[in-house]
């Protein structure tokens, strides 16, 4: 990351104010993208862009491949305008409001785009095939497959490969060769697809780039079971290598969030082979994962850093996590590899939980910077490490909040918090005013001498709880959240560039050092 003052804000691309019922890599993020220009800011950070599914609850943080896009995310009225299409692309049936039915616009999108899919496959000029062709090729890793993944889960109407046939499960080398012929045209249709999602975000990314806007990406430490990488890479896992089943699975021991823990249920990487050398496979798929994390974002935020020096293991079949333990991660040594082949990082490591030295030795060690929650500093201790007058390396990023936090405002003002710590609170920030607390915390965050400051889209709105993206430990009812339109103003943006020049964080572009 750059080392001048600098400021961003947090809001996904589901969150735009989308035609289709979702936002987009359409006219709606360009028009965004000129707004945070407009205010001064830097950065923009987003949320993961894998598919997401319903089995888990739309979240991008349990995606259904570490590599491919998410096809909800595909502008269709940008496809709309290719001279080969030919399809009749209706988005004018969704209301505009505040929330995503992803039910309706998983179903709709899906439709429409394998219509565009197919389209594109047969009447598309040679050199747009070409460049198709290209894309294959280069993307071919995880591309193949993910299609054929992709394709199976439709033949057997289940993202869960351990229930389709055994062979197929297995992958057994005949059984992959019988479904990859059998299923050809579904697998060139999501080749297809993905092509348009990475076409689409290379040019929504360097138009961004082209306004001095970099985009933080975020890279979930974990992949699901039912994803196509643990179905490709079993190898890289801790699973039964006959059953394929996970013998533990990821989560947290008991934290702020929740007095159980949080079971997400992931499978863990095999990092060491039983002679504790690092495993080269799993070496080699993070390469590719990182480069391509790399690729689609100008700095890649790692979440749940504290993973990589030790991570939470729980036996398989526990309903909480309390009963885990803690293994050892792969350490620097697993960065340093890393480096050896990708050359220097952009990373902002997602050091929040339990943190212990060990953990802060690593992050300091690598050099990245870490993350400061102000949510997290009032707890009536002076000392409290998120509070803005201890942090004393300003080489870290500082949030209100995050998409697993309430909103600011949903936070200060409900029940989650008393009245003796938004007393606290106030006297801390220096004022007696109740109302517009969201612009206090704001302020303070950009006073801090943290060289970064990113503000949620809902905190900079001065949104409530009922616009809160994400609850820990619940499945239901969360990355929901999206703006309506007009809601972003050019006022607002103005109001934020304002706090962003008296506080230094407009860097100049002409000396970017």
């Amino acid at each position: 990351m750059q080392t001048q003052r600098s400021c961003g804000i947090l809001l996904h691309i589901s969150s735009l104010p989308g035609q289709h019922g979702i936002g987009t890599m359409g006219q709606e993020a360009f028009h965004v993208a000129d707004l945070l220009a407009l205010g001064g800011q830097t950065y923009w950070q987003v949320l993961p862009l894998h598919p997401v599914t319903a089995a888990f609850g739309y979240s991008p943080y349990a995606c259904l491949s570490a590599f491919a896009g998410n096809p909800l995310l595909i502008s269709l009225m940008q496809l709309k305008k290719q001279s080969w299409c030919d399809v009749s692309l209706d988005e004018n049936d969704f209301p505009d409001e505040d929330f995503v039915d992803y039910d309706r616009v998983a179903a709709d999108t899906e439709a429409m785009l394998s219509a565009v899919a197919d389209c594109f496959l047969k009447k598309a000029p040679a050199s747009e095939k070409k460049r198709f062709e290209a894309f294959c090729k280069r993307e071919s890793f995880w591309l193949e497959d993910f299609a054929l993944f992709a394709a199976c889960a439709e033949q057997f109407k289940t993202q869960c490969w351990l229930s389709w046939e055994s062979s197929l499960a297995l992958r057994k080398p005949e059984a992959i060769a019988h479904w990859a012929i059998a299923l050809q045209s579904r697998v060139h249709i999501h080749k297809c697809i993905q092509y348009f999602f990475f076409s689409q975000w290379k040019e929504f990314k360097k138009y961004c780039n082209s306004k001095g806007l970099r985009i933080i990406g975020d890279l979930p430490i974990y992949v699901p079971l039912d994803s196509a990488d643990a179905w490709a890479h079993p190898e890289i896992f801790q699973l039964d290598p006959h059953t394929r089943k996970p013998t533990f699975v990821a989560g947290v021991p008991p934290d702020y969030f929740s007095k159980t823990g949080q079971l997400w249920g992931n499978p863990l990487y095999q990092w060491r082979t039983p002679d504790k050398h690092l495993c080269e496979e799993t070496l080699r798929w993070w390469v590719h994962r990182m480069r391509h994390a790399l690729t689609l974002a100008d700095v890649v935020r790692i979440d749940h850093f504290r993973g990589f020096q030790a991570y939470w293991a729980v036996p398989a079949g526990e309903t909480t996590a309390v009963r885990g333990k803690w293994r050892k991660g792969p350490g620097a040594e697993f960065f340093k590899r890393l480096h050896e082949e990708l050359g220097d990082m952009p990373v902002i490591a997602e050091d929040l939980g339990h943190i212990t030295p060990d953990v802060v030795n690593l992050r300091t060690q690598l050099a990245f910077p870490g993350m400061k929650v102000l949510q997290f500093a009032f707890d009536h201790n002076n000392k409290n490490p998120y509070l803005p007058h201890t942090y004393t390396d300003p080489h870290c990023v500082v949030y209100t909040g995050t998409h697993d936090n309430n909103t600011t405002n949903g936070w200060f003002y409900g029940a989650e918090t008393d009245d003796a710590t938004r007393r606290y609170a106030m006297e801390y920030i220096g004022t007696d005013r109740f109302s517009d607390f969201h612009w206090h915390l704001i302020r303070l965050a950009y006073q801090s001498v943290a060289l970064v400051v990113i503000i949620p889209a809902q905190d900079l709105l001065g949104y409530g709880a009922e616009f809160r993206m994400n609850t820990p430990g619940t499945v239901t009812g969360n990355w929901r959240w999206k703006l309506k339109r007009g809601a972003l103003t050019e006022e607002l943006m103005m109001r934020l560039r304002r706090l962003a020049h008296l506080y230094d964080r407009i860097p100049d572009r002409k000396n970017p050092a």
